[in-house]
């Protein structure tokens, strides 16, 4: 039997049809969210037109942040009890998300499809299965595509390079520097790896010269955009086509710092209202990610708008190696260690990988002392972010008046 190019018949209806199908269900979800007080405060607008959407405030993911922090764990958001989710995720913020039993729940199974990944795939999973739902996305897509999954999370990259060997590893999915670095790892140990032939990376940016590595090496690879507040948001279907919204996905592209949608092709924040999750809905949520819509269709006969891609943050938020950082933790590193003055985290790439340094003002002029503080400030760097990450000691006054506490200096490319 031949496989369809497409996931289902979604992909290929009109606009009309969509917008049909769309306004029916968000007020279905509308209906469904208003059921809950604290949903409802933002409902009370009637949904006649799908551009009526825009009369709704946003939600934030740092007020959400903010509310769950005031009522652990959901804000009280939920409609559902949590006794009928099927997990519960703890995110880097800290933010709690949750997941419900029905069947691709997150949606990742569509991107996967249009990456070619189905039966006969042995797919090494590098995402985390623990306290985040990556792994769990990508596991459930998988299987539902009847491939065979290696839950390989993303770490020790010797163990990484014996199993994808051992196994025959025939796809990756995870963040696209950690592939870069097992594939350097086989170069090194002179490891041939014949059979690994597929990529799907999410959770940071591809950059043009690891992308063209995997090229080089004839590993097909494609890009999706999701998060764990939303699943998937939007997938690549081809090369240099964009990424095509989600067929359960309402998404907008609004002015920063506003809620005014743009014209298509104007580059804004990323505004998006997910159709399927009935257990918490999520109406007009800010992403903070910054994109634009391209005009026309997808070259692979799939109807729905395409947006750019990932194009940098709307806010100083960041995403360095799949993990968000935020002025809010580097607030909570100066706290921890009683520092007081002004900082800056700098992130920066350098040999194809990411590196943060979190540059700190300070009057400290002895070796000793400065070695004792940046020792000290790597550390909650890593309790804090997840990450590992250098300091630096800068004179007072040495840094910028501009009230910027991360600057993000990759270059993305065009």
């Amino acid at each position: 039997m031949t496989k369809s190019v497409f996931f289902d018949d979604l992909e290929t209806r009109s606009k009309d049809q969509r917008n049909v199908d769309h306004l029916n269900k968000l007020n279905k979800l509308i209906q469904q969210a208003r059921n809950n007080e604290n949903q409802s405060l933002r409902l009370d607008c009637r949904i006649n037109d799908l551009s009526d959407l825009s009369s709704i405030p946003l939600l934030r993911k740092s007020e959400l942040i903010d509310k769950q922090s005031k009522n652990l764990p959901f804000a009280k958001l939920n409609v559902s009890e949590i006794k009928n989710f099927a997990h519960i995720y703890r995110s880097p913020g800290p933010i709690y998300d949750l997941d419900g039993h029905s069947k691709n729940w997150w949606r990742f199974a569509r991107a996967l499809y249009a990456a070619d990944f189905g039966y006969g795939d042995i797919v090494q999973n590098c995402f985390s299965y623990h306290f985040t739902p990556a792994g769990a996305m990508f596991e459930e897509a998988a299987k539902i595509l009847k491939c065979t999954v290696f839950p390989a999370g993303g770490d020790n990259t010797d163990l990484q390079l014996e199993v994808m060997q051992t196994i025959g590893t025939t796809a990756y999915v995870g963040v696209p520097d950690f592939l870069k670095i097992i594939l350097e790892k086989a170069d090194e140990m002179h490891v041939l790896l014949p059979n690994l032939k597929k990529a799907m990376v999410t959770g940071g940016p591809l950059f043009p010269s690891v992308a063209d590595n995997f090229k080089e090496r004839n590993i097909q690879t494609f890009q999706c955009y999701g998060t764990a507040d939303l699943g998937l948001v939007a997938y690549e279907a081809a090369a240099n086509d964009g990424m095509i919204i989600d067929e359960d996905v309402i998404l907008e592209i609004v002015k920063p710092g506003t809620g005014k949608p743009l014209q298509d092709g104007e580059v804004g924040e990323v505004i998006v209202t997910v159709l399927n999750n009935f257990e918490l809905p999520v109406i007009r949520f800010a992403t903070g990610d910054l994109s634009a819509i391209l005009e026309g269709e997808s070259s692979t006969g799939r109807t729905n708008k395409r947006i750019k891609g990932w194009m940098g943050r709307a806010d100083q938020t960041t995403k360095v190696k799949g993990m968000f950082v935020q002025p809010s933790q580097i607030n909570q590193i100066l706290e921890n260690l009683k520092i007081n003055n002004n900082a800056r985290m700098i992130v920066s790439r350098q040999n194809d990988r990411d590196e943060i340094l979190l540059k700190i003002e300070s009057n400290l002029t002895s070796s000793s002392e400065v070695e004792a503080i940046q020792n000290k400030v790597s550390e909650e760097i890593k309790n804090i972010i997840n990450l590992r990450g250098a300091s630096e000691i800068v004179p007072i006054n040495s840094l910028p008046n501009d009230g910027k506490v991360i600057d993000d200096i990759r270059d993305f490319g065009e």
